[in-house]
This record gives C-alpha cells, sequence and structure tokens, in this order.
C-alpha cells in the first residue's frame, strides 16, 4: 500500500501533467458523475459512476463498485481513498463519457492536484471538480443570484484556483475548479448547466444515489462479488 509520504510526493509529481484548457469533443453528447458513500459501520465504500445525456440529463449507464477502504484518512489526500473503487465502476461502464465532474476539488486543493486532478490525469479523459465545500482558498463578494461567481483565490500565492459558484438563488455556494483538459470558465459553465433544479449537478446528485445503493446492496449480500449496478 502505497504511504502517505509517498501519495505527497506522487502528487507532486502529476500535478505538471494537468492540461487547464479545454480538449473537449464537439459537440458534447455525454457527461459522467462520480461520488463514493462510506459505511458509517463498517471500513467499506461504495463508488459510483453516473453517465447521462449531456442535453437530456437522461440516465444511460451506470456502474458502482464495492470495497475496503485501502487508504487512511488524511485531508488533502482523499483522492488515494477514493480513486480505486471509482476506478473499477468507471472500467464496467458500457458507455465511455466525453466529460466527468467529479464530486471533489481539482485545482482547489493544497498541493493543485485533487480528486478530480487525479482522476483526470489517470484516464486521460475530460474531469470537472465541483465540492460541497471549499476545500482551501479564499472568495469575497459572492452575488445572491443563480449564476454569481466569486473567484476562489489561494491564500499562499494568490492564485486563481477556481470559483465559487451559486447555482440556485441564496443558497450555499458550490466550488468549481479544472480537473484535466478543461477551463475554468468551461468548468464554471458546465457545473451551472447541469445544476437544473438543486443545489448539486445532476451528476452528483445521481452518483450519489447509485452508491448509497451499491452499498446497501452489497452489506445486504456481503459474501457476493463487489456489487454492481
Amino acid at each position: 500500500m502505497i504511504t502517505p509520504t509517498d501519495a505527497i510526493a506522487l502528487q507532486e509529481q502529476l500535478r505538471s501533467q494537468v492540461i487547464t484548457t479545454d480538449m473537449l469533443p464537439h459537440p458534447i453528447r455525454t457527461i459522467a458523475g462520480t461520488d463514493v458513500e462510506y459505511d458509517k459501520d463498517t471500513n467499506l465504500i461504495a463508488g459510483a459512476v453516473v453517465v447521462l445525456d449531456y442535453e437530456t440529463l437522461s440516465v444511460l449507464a451506470v456502474a458502482s463498485h464495492c470495497m475496503e477502504v485501502s487508504f487512511p484518512y488524511i485531508p488533502g489526500l482523499f483522492s488515494f481513498r477514493e480513486m480505486p473503487p471509482l476506478l473499477e465502476a468507471y472500467r464496467q461502464l458500457s458507455i465511455t463519457p466525453d466529460l466527468i465532474i467529479c464530486d471533489g476539488q481539482g485545482l482547489a486543493h493544497q498541493r493543485r492536484f485533487g480528486l478530480a486532478c487525479h482522476f483526470g490525469v489517470t484516464l486521460n479523459v475530460p474531469v470537472i471538480g465541483c465540492g460541497k465545500t471549499r476545500l482551501c482558498g479564499e472568495y469575497h463578494d459572492l452575488g445572491e443570484s443563480r449564476g454569481s461567481i466569486a473567484p476562489l483565490i489561494a491564500e499562499d500565492d494568490q492564485a486563481l484556483i477556481g470559483n465559487a459558484l451559486r447555482t440556485q438563488n441564496s443558497i450555499n455556494p458550490v466550488f468549481v475548479s479544472v480537473g484535466h483538459k478543461v477551463s475554468l470558465g468551461t468548468a464554471t459553465d458546465i457545473v451551472l448547466k447541469m445544476a437544473t433544479q438543486y443545489r448539486l449537478p445532476e451528476t452528483t446528485r445521481l452518483a450519489d444515489h447509485y452508491a448509497r445503493l451499491a452499498l446497501l446492496d452489497y452489506k445486504s449480500a456481503p459474501n457476493t462479488p463487489p456489487a454492481s449496478i
């Protein structure tokens, strides 16, 4: 198993491979969301990937994978806990998505290499980071209306690392950042497009739903292979 020291070194090594410009197909036809679910009573984790039609948001494919967590809980190293089940789920997909939104940070990370960057560089696919909570950086003067944006600025070097985005009127923002092969402006526009009714984009909401289902299914039949939907 990789050590925390090795994990940090790997982040430092791979972050130079992140592409921050748009390398997306035109038109975008499919978009995926990822999420993980942790079991409160055991060491199990479930990862799910759901693929949607980019325009209609209808579900086209779902894959999930359950396993035991293989890396300790260390802030800034969450990708090493969550990548294994997500990668296994991704490999089961019947459709390869044009773009992925990860429930996690991309460049808006202490070492500029969060889950969305790690996932994107590993698979060499376009990935957007969309976090529910702010991991690092500061923002100010975010408007209350849907679509309001405030730059997320790193405390150390004042670099632009993401955007705080208000996806619905007068609710808490989400935090959008580059994962791989997508610009911050495009990433922000796409997250807003996907957040049709709720704070979180539909990609994340549905992936969360299927991750919870996968974990429940696996726990109900613990002697079967890892759950797949």
